[in-house]
């Protein structure tokens, strides 16, 4: 019986101690047994084969031998000294050397007794050698647990300078196997494991760490990355069923005048089949008695806030208010002029809320939300502070989803007695596998269509060289009465270095654009909220042909005569704030462009994102790159990137993995919806185990 189990303490390892236990903690985050064993390695070094003296190579492969050592010597240095020790094999001799920790390496050498040693062969003068070699004795290599396919962990530079070597952490895994068993506890069902051929969960753990050749070592990784991503399905899944089983919604029973009158006599175009199939799932969600809590994905321009807007109507005509959040003022105030523009003659009072409103029209505001006379409120997140009160919110959209933290969208649901109802927009297409695995307890649907008429906006690459060229051609667009944009790109207000490249920038345009000719406007950052917004509405008005700009401008500026986005420094740019920015234009029926000026210095990365949007401009093609070149995490912004700590799987690989692990789910919770049947006992408690422990719960909105 073990006197261990998986909740101790790393310092009680055999081999570890305090001062080690402490580094672990600190340096890999590893507190307790259950950690150090589901630290997996993230490659592997194939030990099959073993070398002779003779025949190494001038190449610095990293290799293994045996034999023994016959000399040792301190050799002095410019700085320091050296450790150099004569290593021999029938067939020859070469030298070992080390720079640090000589003294007890020197103390722990034994002459003349057989070593495995492994390490980088390096040749100098004639002679072979090499530099801080893995060394064990034979007669404990052939005992060890280590295998021919040997583990190689992540590990920093703090805890090598400290002695924690890779050798050392495999050590004290083997040390964990002896003290626990190889025995562990299944997670999974009898019946899930049969069907899609798994291995135990005590193999996979052994085989992951001491893969014994190529094909265990495959098995290893489908089991343990298959769970971590069942578990992550089964938890989102199990939460939407509990929520639309627990959290009643309001019943809009009826789509009543507001709605149909705007429908038949207001809409300035017809919707295209997506939106209708997209307010279909809406309304069958408003009437279904159960809170809704939908994400509404759609590409740049593609008709989310008429559907949006449509969606207000309906709570407007069953008596409720509506509010519409957004993550900017400029777009929040984008959405108020919209609205108001397309509800022009109908009885519905709209206001706007943002920090810039001066405090006696806050007052008004307050009241008439109070009283129940403002049917909709457009705002930031001035929406959310506690002394915005609501008569009965009965509906509530959030407008570009990943800008807004969870805490911020879950003030949303405090201000009903009832929770309102969810509308989450992205203009971000997420790619399948993440919207998957982030927003699996949210019902997802997707506009994948744009609205007659528009045509794609054409996109170039341009180097500096070109950029004659390039403002040629932006002078035969104005000539022709069209508006241009460039913009620079603005990382971070507060670095000098980017202001300085938007006030170069504009006075280069300044002088090949001269004035009277040519008007200019400048919007950025750290201009006052009245300057910006002068600025905006004379590009608006057309009283100036060219906007520059910093990423302010990035969503939701809707001018339909502007027909050029130059983009400045485009290898600096995220391909989804590329893909934003292009967005800003081809709003009317011309033909529209969009130029990426770069220098030629451009990395791999940024050489395939520019070439992404130049082959494509479809949303979802660029979300799915965007998700290969920085990872989910990245993908997701701070908020959500906790939801995937993957250990071993990821979810741009292992797509495949992760809908037969979503499905197991759904299946597993179709019959047993519970977790109560014999046979799902052991899933039903690690599944306990983990929700104890897990962040999901609070990191999903």
């Amino acid at each position: 019986m073990p006197l261990y189990n998986l909740n101790t303490s790393i310092s009680y390892l055999k081999g570890v101690g305090p001062n080690r236990a402490d580094l672990l903690k600190t340096e890999l985050g590893i507190h307790t047994f259950n950690d150090l064993l589901h630290f997996f390695p993230n490659r592997y070094i194939d030990r099959t084969q073993f070398f002779k003296i003779n025949q190494l190579q001038q190449n610095s492969s990293e290799i293994q031998l045996i034999g023994k050592i016959t000399n040792i010597k301190t050799v002095k240095q410019k700085r320091g000294s050296r450790l150099v020790a004569t290593f021999r094999d029938e067939t020859g001799f070469m030298e070992l050397v080390w720079f640090r920790g000589i003294k007890w390496i020197k103390d722990s050498l034994k002459i003349n007794i057989p070593y495995v040693i492994f390490g980088k062969v390096n040749y100098f003068n004639g002679v072979f050698s090499m530099a801080h070699p893995e060394l064990e004795l034979l007669e404990s290599y052939k005992k060890s647990l280590r295998t021919a396919m040997q583990p190689i962990y992540s590990s920093t530079e703090k805890l090598t300078n400290k002695g924690v070597s890779n050798r050392l952490v495999s050590k004290m895994i083997q040390h964990l196997f002896e003290e626990l068993g190889l025995k562990f506890k299944e997670t999974l069902s009898k019946s899930i494991i049969d069907k899609l051929g798994l291995i135990s969960k005590s193999e996979a753990l052994f085989n992951i760490h001491f893969p014994k050749n190529q094909s265990l070592l495959t098995k290893a990784q489908q089991r343990l990355k298959f769970e971590e991503l069942f578990f992550i399905q089964l938890q989102l899944i199990r939460k939407k069923i509990v929520r639309k089983a627990k959290i009643k919604g309001f019943n809009f029973e009826k789509v009543g005048e507001y709605f149909n009158n705007f429908y038949k006599n207001k809409l300035p175009f017809d919707l295209t089949n997506a939106q209708k199939k997209v307010l279909k799932e809406i309304r069958k969600d408003l009437g279904s008695n159960a809170q809704m809590n939908r994400l509404l994905q759609g590409d740049v321009g593609s008709g989310k806030t008429i559907v949006a807007l449509l969606t207000m109507l309906i709570a407007i005509d069953n008596g409720y208010q509506a509010a519409l959040m957004a993550p900017t003022e400029i777009l929040a105030t984008q959405h108020y002029n919209s609205l108001v523009e397309l509800l022009e003659g109908m009885d519905v009072t709209i206001k706007l809320l943002t920090g810039s409103v001066k405090t006696k029209d806050r007052k008004v505001i307050h009241n008439q939300l109070e009283l129940g006379e403002l049917n909709i409120l457009i705002g930031t997140h001035a929406l959310i502070e506690d002394k915005v009160k609501f008569k009965n919110l009965g509906i509530a959209i959030i407008d570009e989803q990943h800008r807004f933290g969870v805490a911020q969208r879950s003030k949303l649901w405090e201000k009903n007695i009832l929770p309102p109802h969810i509308l989450v927009m992205t203009a971000t297409p997420i790619p399948r596998t993440l919207a998957m695995s982030v927003y699996g307890d949210l019902d997802i649907s997707v506009i994948d269509e744009l609205p007659p008429g528009r045509k794609e906006v054409k996109t170039a690459h341009r180097y500096d060289a070109n950029r004659l060229s390039v403002f040629k051609f932006l002078k035969d667009e104005i000539a022709k009465g069209h508006q241009v944009y460039i913009v620079y790109p603005l990382i971070n207000e507060s670095e000098a270095m980017d202001y300085k490249d938007l006030m170069d920038g504009y006075e280069s345009i300044s002088r090949e654009f001269p004035l009277p000719k040519y008007q200019i406007s400048i919007v950025h950052g750290k201009m006052k909220p009245a300057d910006k917004e002068f600025e905006m509405q004379r590009f608006i008005k057309g009283e100036t042909q060219i906007m520059v700009a910093t990423t302010v401008i990035e969503v939701g500026v809707n001018i339909p005569n502007a027909s050029v986005m130059v983009i400045e420094s485009a290898e600096r740019f995220g391909l989804s704030q590329l893909h934003q920015l292009r967005g800003r234009v081809g709003r009317g029926a011309t033909q529209s462009f969009c130029i990426l000026m770069t220098s030629f210095k451009l990395t791999s990365d940024a050489k395939t994102r520019l070439e992404t949007m130049v082959n494509t401009s479809d949303g979802f093609k660029i979300a799915e790159v965007d998700l290969k070149l920085r990872g989910p995490g990245n993908l997701m912004g701070t908020q959500q990137s906790g939801v995937l700590n993957l250990r071993i799987a990821d979810i741009v690989k292992d797509a495949l993995l992760l809908k037969t692990a979503r499905k197991s789910a759904i299946d597993l919770l179709t019959t047993d919806p519970r977790l109560k049947a014999p046979e799902n006992i052991f899933i039903r408690e690690a599944y306990q185990e983990l929700s104890k422990n897990s962040t999901i719960w609070s990191n999903i909105s």
